[in-house]
């Protein structure tokens, strides 16, 4: 398999994956609406920032450690899961009834955004063993593992950026109806009740 195959195959894979509805766009749609662009993008930039982590020290051999070690891989699968139960109902017990533009800065704007962002997706073990079992097959023989590893990876960060910045704009665009403290409880209950399912979902899996 040449790199530029591997590229193009890799770009389709995880293609559908990213558009596939689940936590993270769950909290990019989430936070546009009801925190702001700003808070936004911080969300979506921490989500990548620990995808492109994961595909790196996947490159680098070291998440092969979670499909080796029992006890890292349980102690990261139960960490991910309290983390996402406990944001889950805090959204869930939020009574929306704060203005979107005064979210960002009482809870910390961009940077706030990037560190939920980026702990939702490095205390996901899954997201490590899926890049273990599946960035592999698409590095071509020949060509330098690690950096290879992490083209593939920057393409995936590509295609999540890309998505997550029309989730932002399609947030944007309902955001007034959103203004409304009934629409917002209704925004934090969803989101939250997806939240608190999937660290559910990360605990009780095998």
């Amino acid at each position: 398999m040449e790199m530029t195959t591997a590229l193009w195959s890799f770009a389709l894979v995880v293609g559908l994956l990213t558009l596939t509805p689940g936590l993270d766009t769950a909290l990019v749609l989430r936070t546009s609406a009801l925190a702001g662009r700003r808070q936004a993008w911080g969300v979506v930039l921490g989500i990548q920032t620990g995808t492109l982590i994961w595909g790196t020290l996947t490159s680098a051999g070291v998440t092969a450690l979670l499909t080796a070690s029992q006890v890292a891989y349980e102690v990261l699968r139960w960490g991910g899961a309290a983390y996402l139960v406990w944001m889950g109902v805090g959204m869930l017990r939020s009574r929306g009834v704060q203005a979107p533009q005064e979210e960002a800065p009482a809870r910390g704007g961009f940077r706030y955004g990037w560190r939920r962002g980026a702990l939702t997706n490095l205390l996901n073990p899954k997201v490590g063993v899926f890049y273990v079992a599946v960035l592999p097959q698409f590095i071509p023989s020949g060509v330098p593992h690690f950096a290879a590893g992490v083209a593939l990876t920057c393409v995936h960060v590509v295609e999540g950026g890309l998505w997550s910045a029309v989730l932002v704009g399609f947030a944007q665009v309902v955001r007034g109806w959103l203004r409304r403290p009934s629409a917002r409880r209704l925004m934090d209950r969803v989101t939250g009740a997806v939240v608190v399912g999937f660290g559910l979902r990360l605990a009780l899996s095998d």
